[in-house]
């Protein structure tokens, strides 16, 4: 029987390629480098911010510990004083979240974005009380896939891996829950494709948010 739902946010409860782009795009530009188009922003997420400012560079041929670190404050600067630019909850999702609380299940956010704005977003995106745990990454510590963050927040709600579903849209997220021991649930309205998520071993996908619903409750 399921107990918890853990989720990823960005490309799986908020559409936030918009803004990711957005801010990669003005910190690419501030600091001389070539920009992209939205959707190549697809590729590059899903490991965290460090990784995003990474891959963003190291597609120009340009990365380099210097550039890394100049865009990556630009970057930061710009997200952390207009967090929920052009962003917002995927249509479907506030409802399945409320109906998961109504039916008993702990709802909690894992995700590879810095702890401030993902407390930030998801405080100021969904209604308050959605979640028990909201866990971003934090200095030094470990991202996902690493199982670590996810079994903390199992054990602080109370619940064995077993009993827990993690829920997002990469290859990271299947992979996280995987390592924890949790049922993975790959979600297609995200980033990536049902290729990649079936490809990393997804234990069911989601097609539509209400599919969540279903799968958690059956």
């Amino acid at each position: 029987m399921i107990k918890a739902c853990i989720f990823d946010l960005d490309g799986t409860l908020t559409d936030t390629l918009t803004a990711i782009s957005h801010f990669g795009n003005g910190a690419l530009a501030a600091n001389g480098f070539e920009t992209y188009e939205k959707d190549r922003y697809r590729a590059f997420v899903g490991d965290g911010r460090a990784k995003l400012i990474e891959r963003m560079l190291a597609a120009q041929g340009a990365l380099t510990e210097a550039n890394y670190a100049a865009v990556c404050a630009d970057y930061d600067a710009a997200y952390e004083a207009d967090p929920l630019y052009k962003t917002r909850a995927y249509d479907g999702i506030p409802a399945v979240l409320a109906a998961l609380r109504d039916n008993g299940i702990r709802l909690a956010v894992c995700s590879n974005k810095p702890e401030n704005v993902v407390r930030d977003v998801a405080g100021r995106v969904f209604a308050p009380g959605t979640f028990d745990i909201v866990r971003g990454a934090s200095d030094g510590g470990a991202v996902k896939p690493d199982p670590s963050a996810a079994l903390s927040i199992a054990a602080a709600l109370g619940a064995d891996a077993g009993s827990c579903v993690f829920a997002g849209d990469t290859n990271v997220d299947i992979f996280t829950a995987k390592n924890a021991g949790m049922t993975s649930v790959g979600v297609l309205w995200g980033f990536r494709d049902r290729a990649e998520l079936e490809a990393a071993g997804a234990d069911r996908i989601a097609a539509a948010p209400g599919d969540l619903l279903k799968i958690v409750m059956e």
